[in-house]
């Protein structure tokens, strides 16, 4: 095991068993046999560690969604991400809380690769026609609502005993907001219809190996999508 690797783990066990969710850089080095001045020189100061703990902490939660094949029904996938994501806060809360921590001026690199992430599954929900708004401002709903339903579970578990209840509720609640009814029943007026179509062009545009237009003639293209798909409605 090299010296980085070695600082990691340590740091990781560390803060696994922290009630408070943070490490000293001195109790770091004494775990793992080191100087202060090594672990400066591999991770620059206390945050460049802490972020890269993180990262190394997130990395399993992260590897599984890698290796996740997408399965045909894209709405499903996002009710198993935002599951899947609350399920790793309440087994991993510290490394969670650290992630999230407005002590962490450099979001770790987790946190954009889960963001992706979540838009990828987003643009296959609009590409099927289901996204009544762009996949762009259903992610920056969806994971906020997701990352604040995970935190306060894990922060105050006295007053939500009733974790993956309360989660589900949130999250069927969002999914209402974003998705468009389908089916039996789910008529959708002209504006909404206008919107859904919009996000679903843009998602099948981008899609797209070569696009027939220009450049600048597919970026104005999306531009007019997104506005028409993010429109408020009545």
């Amino acid at each position: 095991m090299d010296t980085r690797t070695r600082i990691l783990h340590a740091a990781a066990d560390l803060l696994a068993r922290s009630t408070e969710a943070d490490v000293s850089t001195r109790a770091v080095c004494e775990a793992a046999g080191v100087g202060a001045p090594v672990l400066y020189r591999q991770f620059g100061d206390k945050e460049g560690l802490l972020s890269a703990v993180v990262d190394f902490g997130f990395e399993q939660y992260l590897a599984a969604k890698r290796a996740a094949k997408p399965s045909g029904d894209p709405l499903r996938d996002l009710r198993d991400g935002w599951d899947n994501h609350t399920a790793f806060a309440l087994e991993n809360p510290n490394f969670y809380r650290l992630m999230y921590s407005p002590g962490l001026s450099t979001p770790p690199a987790a946190a954009a690769e889960a963001h992706r992430m979540l838009l990828a599954v987003l643009e296959r929900c609009a590409a099927a026609g289901r996204l009544r708004i762009s996949p762009e401002l259903a992610a920056r709903m969806v994971m906020p609502a997701n990352t604040g339903v995970a935190l306060l579970l894990i922060t105050r578990p006295a007053i939500y005993t009733d974790a993956r209840e309360i989660s589900t509720r949130v999250r069927e609640a969002v999914l209402t907001a974003i998705i468009a009814p389908d089916g039996p029943g789910g008529a959708r007026e002209p504006d909404r219809e206008i919107a859904v179509r919009a996000a679903s062009l843009g998602a099948l545009l981008r899609a797209l190996p070569q696009s027939p237009l220009s450049a600048a003639e597919t970026a104005l293209l999306l531009e007019w999508l997104t506005r028409l798909a993010n429109h408020p409605t009545t």
